[in-house]
């Protein structure tokens, strides 16, 4: 392979699922104005990736094809563009890429979505953070107005998914919200989601866990909602009189009930989140990797020639943490 190709994964059109990826060789791209080039050491797929595949994004998303999907990267920085300032080659980093590019040997990400990487934080814990990071951080703090130093007041905080990419940063962070946290999960994953830090667990499965009923009657101030195909009307009844349920993967059926919801006279609310790449909040959330305070759980690593086996996985919606890719 020349020195100025790189390998990655693309598809060409919309859907096609795992049999639609395609191995090659491409130019390694040079970055322009504010732009760094990173070689990649690691990197996570979420399951927006494979719905813009699917189409869910047309005509927005990919804005053209062949496309390489991909958003979450770790890596260190190879070259800069003219008008960056604050990174150099050799710097170690994480970033969110704003047009994909995320499933190949190097990428380009933007000075401003891109963050350090201290030492002692791996490649694969730093790609495991940006997207499911920052939809748990964004829910918990803009939409729920959770205070992460725990200096707000006591909650009860609901995790659907609790064992999923976003599910495991938001049990952690409601605890470093002092929260109290009740969380939902398959019944293989009941132990570790415990040890994330949650009070209460349900299997999903069971009558208590499809209600979504606490084990000790506590009604929910705010519910963290990380999965699909919950109605409104489960939620409505374990709500506080002004609960707020905090959809991080809205659908059609979501943005419905938020419509029906606003000729309502109810003040509980259902809140859809459209996670932004907030270079302050993946900072953050780096940070408290590096202190220890947050630990990113990772489900498997594929290399970059297995891309395909990490997609299927991704499809199939029940790994436990972040699916990762290592080129």
């Amino acid at each position: 392979m020349s020195k100025n190709l790189m390998r990655a994964v693309q598809y060409s059109k919309y859907g096609g699922g795992v049999d639609g990826l395609k191995h090659v060789e491409v130019p390694i791209p040079s970055p322009k104005k504010d732009e760094v080039l990173i070689k990649i050491e690691a990197a996570g797929i979420n399951p927006i990736d494979w719905k813009i595949q699917n189409g869910v994004a047309r005509p927005f998303l990919p804005r053209k094809f062949p496309h390489v999907p991909g958003t979450d990267v770790a890596g260190e920085i190879v070259q800069v563009g003219s008008g960056v300032g604050s990174f150099k080659a050799g710097d170690k980093v994480v970033a969110v890429l704003g047009d994909g590019g995320a499933l190949a040997e190097f990428a380009l990400a933007k000075e401003g979505s891109t963050v350090p990487r201290p030492p002692g934080v791996s490649a694969l814990e730093a790609a495991a953070l940006p997207i499911a990071g920052l939809a748990a951080h964004q829910s918990l703090t803009q939409h729920a107005g959770l205070k992460l130093d725990g200096t707000g007041p006591k909650v009860n905080v609901l995790v659907t998914a609790a064992s999923g990419g976003v599910g495991t940063y938001a049990v952690q962070l409601a605890k470093l919200a002092n929260a109290h946290v009740t969380a939902t999960c398959g019944a293989r994953n009941m132990d570790l989601v415990r040890r994330l830090g949650a009070d209460e667990v349900l299997d999903y499965k069971t009558p208590e866990g499809k209600a979504l009923t606490s084990p000790s009657g506590r009604k929910y101030d705010i519910i963290i909602h990380c999965t699909t195909n919950i109605p409104w009307s489960t939620f409505k009844p374990n709500l506080t009189p002004k609960g707020k349920v905090v959809d991080t993967t809205p659908g059609f059926g979501t943005l419905m009930s938020v419509a029906m919801k606003k000729i309502s006279c109810s003040k509980k609310q259902l809140i859809p989140v459209f996670t932004a790449p907030k270079k302050e909040n993946l900072d953050f959330l780096v940070k408290l990797v590096k202190a220890g305070k947050l630990k990113p759980v990772i489900d498997s690593k594929h290399h970059l020639s297995k891309a395909g086996e990490a997609w299927g996985k991704s499809i199939d919606g029940h790994a436990t943490g972040k699916i990762l890719v290592e080129p």
